[in-house]
């Protein structure tokens, strides 16, 4: 882990997505934090010594799915499928898809295994599992305020956790989508998908992958804004948290009835042309009971 220095920093940004907006000062404590995203090695320790069983595992109930035909509630989750030609970008599911029998140790599902991939990201965890997994090694999953101002490693208002270029000298910083998404991935970085931890430089605290490879958990629940930036610095927050969904903007975004969770940092699968979102800004809600091929997470101590 890595020590993180309290410190008041300006989170969000007003340039990019709606969501991302107010930009707004935000005070945090000290903390710790995981160096890079847990990883498949440090996954499989914790399902060996506690038997769990990850909600990609699990058939889902019933009654959580009402008018659902029951013969399609079968344990998997969300994988990437690569069309062969170019598609609108208009409707996920032309290259989401999802597959019963994917889970964190059959990444591509039934046959898939993960032979050299110990230091990648353990990906298709839900919420729960990454809090169980933070649960289980005495750590958390971080706020959203948190997450971001160890995503910055000092670098205030800088649009990416390297600075305001993307490609400085024409080197790729980060494993991210090159090509045209989502049917060419010219892989220039090296990875079609994820990469090991490490595998691209640290922030400048020291944090590795803190823009794509996988998406991070945090323990905040999404709105689709953020507060409103307080206008005297006697009220600037200190260690923000959103409890729960606000019911007034839960209508804002689709499937409102499941509750969501902030997840920060973009993956692989982030694109110019389509989500601009491997920035320490950028963040997207996620249905607590999802679980995908880019979605992983890290933990904090709090003194």
């Amino acid at each position: 882990m890595v020590q993180i220095h309290g410190g008041t920093f300006l989170m969000g940004s007003d340039a990019f997505y709606p969501e991302e907006r107010p930009a707004h000062h935000v005070r945090v404590d000290g903390f710790w934090v995981d160096a890079h995203p847990v990883t498949n090695a440090a996954f499989r320790c914790f399902v060996e010594a506690t038997n769990h069983i990850t909600l990609a595992e699990r058939p889902p109930s019933p009654a959580d799915y009402p008018g659902v035909d029951p013969a399609l509630l079968v344990p998997g989750s969300l994988v990437f499928r690569r069309p062969s030609h170019p598609v609108g970008l208009h409707d996920p599911r032309l290259w989401w898809a999802y597959l019963a029998g994917a889970c964190w140790h059959q990444p591509e599902g039934p046959g898939s295994t993960l032979d050299g991939r110990d230091r990648h990201p353990v990906v298709h965890v839900a919420y729960e599992d990454a809090a169980a997994y933070a649960a289980w090694v005495g750590k958390a999953l971080p706020t959203e305020a948190e997450w971001e101002f160890a995503a910055r490693g000092g670098l205030e208002g800088a649009a990416y956790v390297w600075g305001d270029n993307f490609a400085p000298d024409g080197r790729l910083l980060a494993n991210t989508w090159q090509g045209e998404f989502p049917w060419q991935n010219l892989a220039s970085d090296g990875y079609e998908g994820t990469s090991p931890v490490g595998a691209f430089p640290a922030n400048g605290y020291g944090l590795f992958d803190m823009a794509g490879n996988v998406w991070e958990w945090t323990c905040d629940f999404f709105r689709p804004r953020h507060a409103a930036a307080a206008t005297q610095a006697c009220c600037i927050p200190r260690n923000p948290r959103v409890e729960a969904a606000v019911s007034s903007e839960a209508s804002d975004y689709p499937g409102a009835g499941i509750p969501r969770m902030v997840l920060k940092g973009g993956s692989h699968l982030c694109a110019p042309n389509y989500c601009l979102r491997y920035r320490p800004a950028a963040r997207q809600g996620e249905a607590t009971d999802s679980s995908a091929c880019h979605i992983g997470f890290r933990c904090v101590m709090r003194a």
